[in-house]
């Protein structure tokens, strides 16, 4: 079986670091194929690059300025980070996006360096990882000032509704990442809504080292515990959880070009 973690942050030295090889031996038992690393800042940018170097061919680096990062000194990160496009063949811009969650200060300066990182995927024709939290109206403003048949990607840990997938699909070329939320019980919503969508507008992804799947709540996550997201997919689907990883697969793989 093999399974596909579209987002995790296994790069972080703060969580992960000097476990490296435990964790690439974890996954690889656990049938992961690929990791996608999403970068979050200017700090986070080495440590990126640091670990797809591992293994280039399994794990592969996006770059972006994260929504909770924008602050001050946007201006010279963005920068920064838009030009390190020059230098490196990322997989794709991320993790971008809105997030309102715990304040709106730079809500004004969020909406331009997501409008701008769009603008760098477009360009570049590749896909954009979103983060929006508490400002999915500031995130499809956004999202609809660009050609629809252009902006394609994965809206990151999904929550919402089926009215809200398709609000968004109305935007661009997206699928959605499910993550350990979905093993919490008190995510019913969501439940519900992996009830209804179709596998085909779904990937899997851990965030790891945060959103710790059921049963290690509580405790780090990693790539490995993908499988976990994986089968309670499949239960709540009622179908083979190896139909869960195929078509999951499938779909990563498209949006990646791996």
């Amino acid at each position: 079986m093999e399974l596909i973690d579209t987002h995790t942050h296994i790069y972080e030295l703060e969580s992960f670091g000097g476990d490296e090889q435990n964790i690439i031996a974890r996954l690889t038992d656990a049938g992961v194929s690929h990791a996608i690393l999403p970068n979050v800042d200017l700090k986070s940018k080495d440590e990126v690059l640091a670990f797809e170097a591992y293994d280039p061919t399994r794990f592969h680096a996006l770059m972006g300025l994260h929504p909770e990062n924008v602050n001050e000194n946007w201006k010279e990160e963005l920068t920064i980070i838009l030009d390190s496009f020059n230098d490196h063949q990322y997989y794709g811009v991320g993790e971008v996006g809105i997030d309102l969650y715990w304040e709106d200060k730079f809500k004004e300066e969020q909406k331009v360096v997501f409008t701008e990182q769009i603008a760098l995927a477009v360009e570049k024709d590749l896909p954009i990882i979103i983060h929006s939290r508490n400002g999915l109206e500031e995130t499809l403003a956004c999202l609809k000032k660009f050609d629809k048949q252009k902006v394609r990607g994965i809206f990151h840990s999904f929550t919402g509704t089926i009215e809200e997938m398709n609000r968004i699909k109305e935007a661009g070329d997206f699928k959605f990442g499910i993550n350990g939320i979905v093993t919490f019980k008190k995510s019913v919503e969501l439940q519900e809504t992996v009830t209804k969508v179709d596998l085909n507008e779904i990937v899997l992804e851990t965030d790891s080292p945060y959103l710790t799947p059921v049963p290690f709540r509580g405790k780090r996550n990693e790539t490995s515990y993908i499988k976990y997201v994986a089968e309670k997919i499949a239960e709540l689907k009622g179908c083979q959880v190896e139909d869960v990883a195929t078509k999951t697969t499938k779909n990563a793989k498209e949006i990646f070009g791996i």
